[in-house]
């Protein structure tokens, strides 16, 4: 009788690794393995190998990373979500995709269950586990590293018995992931916030403090929200990402370092690069600054906001996220136009913007010659705005004992 068959979330690293062999002694179950190409910089074809050689019956590699990128990555940076206003959410948009694409592996292969690596006390397995048990109810989640609870060295030892090659020693300090839209640190002396990150723990950023001399400017082009064009130059995706990466990483921009709140309740200190990120993040704040009125832009800052916690808890695949991105849609119909920054040793600074669509006026905003503000109209336009408040003072506040008028509000000659 032919065994039950998992579809297991594959990176080659320790965890999965001794999770293929795993999982065939402790559910009798064979093994597929999943390594979905978001950007990583893995060598693909030396992963697939080595999860055969593992004990996979079968290993499935996908490069996902359009899908990524304008399924997921872009969405986001249209919605402008930052986790705390500082993360910008690399690892959590990736999760829900590999979820998906794990899902329709199960169909095609006729798999019960779905696994991943994920530990007891991360965001990733509310991710992978909200999101597989959203889209397919009917799949089982395996989650070895939460069931057997090993110590690093335990699990090293499991690999050493069963001839399991692993790149992992006990000596590295660091727990990493990264796609094309950012790489995250944790683990080691990183968790301790006193403890400035060491220089080891960066490799896509140049030290600010050793970066050019000279500043650089880049031009980004926006269509409706998503960038098209750098210096000009129409560019997809993917590769627009990476050349953002590559020049705003030489110029030591898009170093985080953030000690956040975790889903599960505990405080994390991770630390982030993602050049390409934050520098697109800006210049599409700096453009929908150009183009939306200001109750969109009031309005925005809650619903990037509450996109944000949707993304980072796991729940992209929700009704109420779905609701919330068709009103993102509907706000980028116009953010579209030039933003020219500019990179100096860290820093990013917006040195210019121009759409066709812009609700600036300068006819309307100059001091100059060509100034067209209807400036008789300024004194009726005091009166109504003032007019709720004038109505207050007269009916309440005035009528106060100066004992209980508010100080802040109404000082007396003693407060002055």
């Amino acid at each position: 009788m032919a065994r039950e068959k998992v579809i297991l979330a594959y990176s080659g690293g320790l965890d999965t690794s001794v999770a293929v062999k795993w999982i065939n002694e402790t559910y009798n179950m064979d093994v597929v393995t999943f390594t979905c190409d978001l950007g990583q910089g893995r060598e693909l074809d030396a992963i697939k190998e080595k999860a055969i050689k593992t004990g996979a019956v079968d290993a499935i590699i996908e490069d996902a990373r359009n899908l990524f990128v304008d399924n997921f990555v872009w969405p986001s940076l249209m919605a402008g979500t930052m986790y705390e206003g500082k993360y910008p959410l690399a690892t959590a948009l990736g999760r829900p995709l590999i979820a998906w694409r794990m899902v329709e592996a199960a169909k095609e292969h006729g798999a019960t269950a779905v696994a991943h690596g994920c530990t007891g006390k991360g965001n990733d397995q509310v991710r992978f586990d909200v999101s597989v048990q959203t889209l397919a109810p009917h799949l089982k989640v395996i989650a070895p590293v939460r069931e057997w609870k090993w110590t690093r060295t335990e699990e090293l030892e499991y690999a050493r018995k069963h001839g399991i090659e692993v790149d992992a020693t006990k000596q590295s300090i660091y727990s990493v992931d990264q796609n094309l839209w950012g790489r995250s640190v944790e683990a080691g002396i990183l968790e301790n916030p006193w403890i400035a990150p060491p220089a080891d723990a960066y490799k896509w950023t140049t030290d600010p403090l050793t970066a050019p001399d000279e500043p650089v400017e880049v031009v980004i082009e926006f269509d409706q929200g998503r960038p098209t064009h750098i210096d000009g130059e129409p560019m997809d995706a993917v590769p627009l990402i990476e050349k953002l990466n590559e020049i705003g990483g030489a110029n030591g921009v898009g170093r985080i370092d953030h000690v956040e709140n975790r889903l599960v309740g505990i405080k994390s200190r991770e630390i982030y690069e993602a050049p390409a990120a934050v520098i697109l993040h800006h210049a599409h704040k700096e453009l929908e600054f150009l183009t939306l009125s200001r109750q969109a832009q009031r309005f925005n800052t809650y619903v990037s906001q509450t996109c944000a916690d949707i993304i980072y808890d796991g729940l992209w695949f929700s009704a109420f996220h779905k609701s919330l991105m068709a009103y993102v849609s509907e706000t980028q119909k116009f953010v579209s136009g030039h933003v020219r920054v500019q990179l100096y040793k860290g820093k990013i600074t917006a040195t210019g913007m121009k759409s066709e669509y812009s609700l600036y006026s300068e006819e309307l905003a100059t001091y100059e010659e060509g100034d067209k503000f209807p400036h008789e109209t300024a004194i009726g336009f005091i009166k109504i705005h003032g007019l709720s408040q004038q109505t207050q003072a007269r009916q309440q506040l005035l009528k106060e004992e100066p004992s209980m008028r508010p100080a802040r509000i109404m000082p007396s000659a003693e407060d002055k």
